[in-house]
């Protein structure tokens, strides 16, 4: 096994509640011993308790993270800063320390309404385009 340094990836959205916890979740997971996925929202909330919900039924737990304000990052290195919805794309900070600076658009799970069944439909199905995304971009 050859000793090369893991490329840092960031990915932001405006709450950093699902889409771009959901990513983080899935980069390190799926691709953890290449990349370094960290996320963060330019208006941060809560994690919301569907993302961890869909999240744990492909065995990925993100129960103990926390939302996080993306201007903790500014200054650290990272080799993409992707934004994975629109207003996060339209208001990110620049960040002059990330080599590529991309952007994926995801429909916002937490806009869903119906019962939490159709909710959560709507949850696995942003989590599954971000999957094949991810597969996509990241895969070797």
């Amino acid at each position: 096994m050859t000793d090369k340094k893991k490329k840092k990836v960031l990915f932001v959205c405006t709450h950093n509640s699902a889409r771009s916890q959901m990513a983080e979740a899935l980069l390190n997971t799926l691709y953890g011993d290449s990349y370094e996925g960290y996320s963060g929202g330019t208006h941060p909330s809560e994690i919301n308790p569907f993302a961890v919900e869909i999240m744990k039924e492909i065995g990925i737990d993100i129960s103990d993270h926390k939302a996080k304000n993306v201007s903790q990052f500014v200054n650290d290195q990272f080799d993409y800063a992707i934004t994975v919805c629109d207003k996060a794309n339209e208001t990110c900070p620049f960040f002059p320390t990330a080599g590529a600076r991309l952007h994926k658009g995801f429909e916002d799970p937490s806009r869903a309404m119906g019962t939490d069944q159709e909710i959560l439909n709507v949850f696995t199905r942003v989590r599954d385009d971000i999957k094949e995304w991810i597969e996509q971009t990241f895969g070797e």
